[in-house]
């Protein structure tokens, strides 16, 4: 916020205006970024090493409406979930070329249904992906996480992450490890019923055992979205959109993540990245242009005083909601 150039623009790289141009997720050594779209099947990928930005469309006929991208442990392989076809893409990452799509359709079990939210353990060989909404009308809301097995692809399993009578449509959007949790914990955001969930993997079984951790409800706040642990692992930050607020807990014990406090933001509050040095949360406070929930500013947070200290307005005041926020690397 001290910066002179603070919220100014200073770049702006044109995408075609039927792409729907969705999230931007870095690979492991944040050489490449990788943009999804809702409109067409087609993934972007910018070389980070090159100035000015040089961008590469990679076609991936099988998917439809690209949501969430995340990387192997040796930065070899991307997986990438597909929210309107009703798989998983995985792809090499050298060349950036889609190699297996993997697939499990109802009413099979296990299954794969509206993917959305992924995260990756490559010391245990699983991926997680949750069961979330019908893209075109938020429809067919979910209530599952289902298990694959990172090297291979394979379907292993799918588990129910609500305790209301099914359908509950819990719709988890969600899911990310917990950095440094051992056995290896995942936290779970439900998007509809409000409630943050926790996955704990059992070594000897090979299997997750699954329990809700909270419920937003009896505070006043709904709609949880994203998460964002610190680099040491002990904080847990969800944002919750209605009516927006960002979550923190104290995460030493990842299987039961202890509330804290909930920071204001503003409605829609949705994505959040801490800077290098982390004294400030970014928020995005946008959803889908959701009435309510698209306040389309992003509040800046000073950490250690747990309050807001500015808003950046700059899209907001041109009309414009912003849809993802990440923080450009200053060495790729």
């Amino acid at each position: 916020p001290q910066s002179p150039t603070f919220a100014k623009m200073l770049m702006d790289i044109p995408l075609l205006p039927d792409l729907v141009a969705h999230h931007i997720f870095y690979n492991r050594d944040k050489s490449k970024a990788y943009i999804t779209a809702l409109g067409k099947s087609v993934l972007h990928v910018l070389d980070l090493k090159r100035f000015p930005y040089r961008m590469k469309a990679v076609e991936v006929q099988d998917c439809k409406v690209l949501e969430d991208v995340v990387f192997s442990d040796d930065n070899r392989t991307w997986y990438l979930t597909c929210m309107g076809s009703d798989n998983v893409i995985m792809g090499d990452a050298t060349i950036d070329k889609p190699f297996k799509t993997i697939s499990a359709p109802l009413p099979g079990s296990p299954f794969i249904s509206h993917p959305h939210g992924i995260s990756i353990h490559n010391g245990i060989d699983r991926v997680l992906i949750t069961s979330t909404v019908r893209p075109a009308d938020l429809g067919e809301p979910g209530e599952t996480v289902t298990v694959l097995e990172a090297s291979s692809g394979k379907v292993v399993s799918t588990h129910k992450v609500s305790l209301k009578p099914s359908p509950s449509k819990a719709a988890p959007v969600e899911v990310m490890f917990s950095h440094r949790a051992d056995p290896p914990i995942a936290h779970i955001t439900n998007m509809l019923e409000g409630t943050l969930w926790m996955a704990a993997w059992d070594a000897k079984s090979k299997n997750f055992s699954f329990a809700q951790v909270d419920d937003y409800g009896p505070r006043g706040h709904g709609v949880p979205l994203e998460m964002l642990y610190n680099r040491k692992g002990d904080r847990l930050y969800v944002t919750t959109a209605k009516p927006g607020h960002v979550n923190v807990y104290d995460n030493s014990d990842p299987q039961h993540p202890k509330f804290l406090t909930a920071i204001p933001a503003a409605a829609g509050a949705h994505h959040l990245v801490l800077s290098s040095d982390e004294r400030y949360l970014f928020v995005q406070n946008s959803l889908l242009n959701l009435p309510g929930m698209s306040d389309g500013s992003i509040t800046v947070i000073d950490v250690a005083k747990g309050e807001q200290i500015a808003s950046v307005d700059t899209l907001k005041n041109q009309g414009f909601n912003p849809n993802c926020i990440v923080l450009l690397p200053e060495n790729p």
